[in-house]
């Protein structure tokens, strides 16, 4: 009868937990509204305010059509160290998440022990026996439940599982970072294989006029100055053409390390032409760039795991409540499955606090100023955005414009080096304004490809700042963040990669 009663008073002790529970204290989470434009003010071809036209999903890069860019930036999401240290992140907000959602279940175990005991000759209580030794096994389970009266485990893991989310968005955006990165080094190394073909050209045309020069002088019909115009300017040329190549060679270093190679095995061949050209690149509306911003999905990530925490803080005012059960056998010989030989104990106990001198006071204070300065890193994450988006829509634009302005100077530049150096030839002008013609057009030529380099590296940033094609539909849902039941962190790490860059 009493045994009945027992279990009666530790049913009752089970359910009432279950009745309890679903207080929630957090309050309830709205993302946070902005006020947004309806188009973008940069202007020129790449604006398009189309809902349905925005960045392809996926490998954003190939919209330059370079076989070796594809191949560099797909060893970069392979092999690049940083980004394979930024992927352990979310794998650990993973595991956080398992730890807080682990509180939400009872914690059972089991133990046995084994032990010879004797006691002293003049212990106050001798056995019954008169012995002093006497051996002692016992095996046992115990059982511990923490009840979730006021949502604060639960609060617990929703947070841990929106800061998973961010980190997931934090991880997708320093892909972006690196693939951006290293597209711009790509476009800057190409730029000055350009720029050594340039020299090259104009380094060949210098030795012509240099021995032009000489054999004038040979024949007394020009001057020793000429001679020496043409062979500083030849020599001019050679320098600024090594000091390309010197640029290219860190470059490609820079390049090797993204991909994730030695610089000292890894050589990009000279690929002067044809030339990376500036895709089109579509900006879409600008409501659509919170959704395609992993940045800012993490901001807003941040907002929410703090706005569960507020919940866990207003919990800790609340008792805490557990419940526990502990049964077995115990016996001096090994008849400890004999019925006798059992034991058993249940409990509960609550704590309520009274006074902590302001602690839980301040700790929720705390929680409700981390909610407030995720909002405003949110919003100047979200400003940050447009930024970075109308600085590089109005770079796209007007380079466009003066690449083409360029290509007009250029032009007249050459044609006037070729007059100058004509009259020179038939004697009628000196080889001064053919020094000052070929200053003018090698500075013309090398400036029309820094133009382009420029343009295409504007495009690049232009692509990052639209979120590269990622979408926040790309971020994993609140119960794929749920660390894996088995060990598959090692051969799970590529499904991992793929989850969090949406690809």
């Amino acid at each position: 009868m009493k045994a009945r009663r027992s279990v009666c008073r530790l049913g009752t002790a089970l359910a009432l937990p279950l009745l309890m529970a679903g207080c929630e204290l957090a309050p309830v989470y709205h993302p946070p509204q902005m006020v947004l434009p309806t188009s973008y003010q940069g202007s020129g071809p790449f604006v398009k305010a189309d809902p349905d036209e925005q960045l392809q999903h996926g490998p954003w890069w190939k919209m330059y059509g370079d076989a070796q860019l594809d191949a560099l930036e797909t060893q970069l999401d392979a092999a690049n160290p940083d980004l394979a240290a930024a992927l352990q992140t979310y794998v650990q907000a993973r595991d956080a998440v398992g730890e807080a959602r682990a509180g939400l279940f009872p914690q059972l175990g089991v133990g046995a022990g084994v032990s010879e005991n004797k006691e002293s000759a003049h212990t106050l209580f001798r056995h019954i026996d008169g012995s002093l030794q006497q051996s002692s096994n016992q095996y046992a389970a115990a059982l511990t439940w923490q009840p979730d009266f006021w949502s604060q485990t639960r609060n617990m893991t929703r947070a841990a599982m929106h800061d998973a989310q961010a980190s997931a968005a934090q991880v997708a955006s320093a892909r972006l970072g690196l693939e951006m990165e290293l597209a711009s080094d790509y476009a800057q190394l190409r730029g000055l294989d350009e720029e050594h073909a340039v020299f090259s050209q104009a380094i060949g045309l210098y030795q012509t006029a240099a021995h032009i020069t000489q054999m004038r002088l040979a024949d007394r019909i020009a001057a020793g100055l000429d001679v020496a115009r043409a062979e500083n300017q030849l020599a001019t040329a050679q320098v600024a053409d090594t000091d390309v190549l010197a640029r290219r060679d860190v470059l490609e270093h820079a390049i090797a390390v993204l991909a994730g190679q030695n610089p000292a095995s890894f050589h990009l061949p000279p690929q002067p032409a044809p030339r990376m050209a500036a895709p089109r690149v579509p900006a879409g509306v600008p409501s659509s760039l919170l959704q395609r911003r992993p940045d800012i999905a993490a901001a807003e990530r941040v907002m929410a795991a703090a706005n569960a925490q507020i919940g866990v803080a207003r919990a800790a005012f609340y008792p805490n409540i557990r419940l526990s059960a502990v049964g077995g056998f115990e016996d001096s010989g090994f008849g400890l499955a004999s019925l006798p030989n059992s034991l058993w104990s249940v409990g509960a106990s609550a704590m309520l606090p009274l006074f902590e001198g302001g602690l839980r006071h301040a700790e929720l204070q705390a929680s409700w100023s981390r909610f407030t300065q995720a909002g405003d890193q949110y919003r100047s994450t979200v400003l940050q955005a447009f930024q970075q988006v109308e600085d590089n829509l109005v770079l796209s634009s007007r380079l466009a414009d003066e690449e083409r302005q360029q290509n007009d100077a250029l032009q007249s530049a050459v044609k006037v080096q070729k007059l100058a150096m004509q009259l020179y030839e038939d004697g009628i002008d000196n080889y001064l304004n053919v020094t000052v013609a070929q200053i003018a057009a090698l500075d013309a030529q090398v400036a029309q490809v820094e133009l382009h380099t420029r343009r295409v590296e504007a495009s690049i940033g232009l692509i990052g700042a639209l979120g590269g094609g990622w979408s926040s539909s790309d971020l994993p849902a609140p119960d794929q963040t749920l660390p894996p039941t088995d060990n598959a962190v090692a051969r799970g790490a590529a499904a991992v990669a793929m989850q969090v860059s949406g690809r």
